[in-house]
C-alpha cells in the first residue's frame, strides 16, 4: 500500500476537487507502531462532506478506503473539508 493507492481509492469514492496524500512514515521511524504499517496524511476537499460533522467526514474517508485501510496503514491523519470552507 502506498500514497498512490490511497489517492486512487479516494478519487473514485469521493470525487474530491482537491486531494493530497502524503506518506509520513519516515517521520515515525524507530517508534513501535512504525513496524505495524505506514503513516499517512490525507488532505481533501469534497462536496461529499457538505453538512457532515468532523467525525462523520473521517468515517466516510475510512469507509471509502474499505479493506485498503487495513492493509499496512498504522496511522491516517485526515483533513477533510467541504467546498468553500477555509
Amino acid at each position: 500500500m502506498n500514497a498512490a493507492d490511497i489517492e486512487a481509492c479516494l478519487r473514485t469514492a469521493l470525487a474530491p476537487e482537491q486531494l493530497a496524500v502524503q506518506d509520513d512514515s519516515h517521520l515515525h521511524a524507530g517508534h513501535a507502531g512504525a513496524r505495524e504499517g505506514r503513516h499517512f496524511t490525507v488532505r481533501l476537499r469534497s462536496a461529499a462532506f457538505n453538512g457532515l460533522s468532523r467525525v462523520a467526514r473521517h468515517r466516510l474517508v475510512y469507509d471509502s478506503l474499505g479493506p485498503l485501510a487495513e492493509q499496512g496503514v498504522h496511522a491516517l491523519a485526515i483533513i477533510a473539508k467541504a467546498p468553500g470552507e477555509p
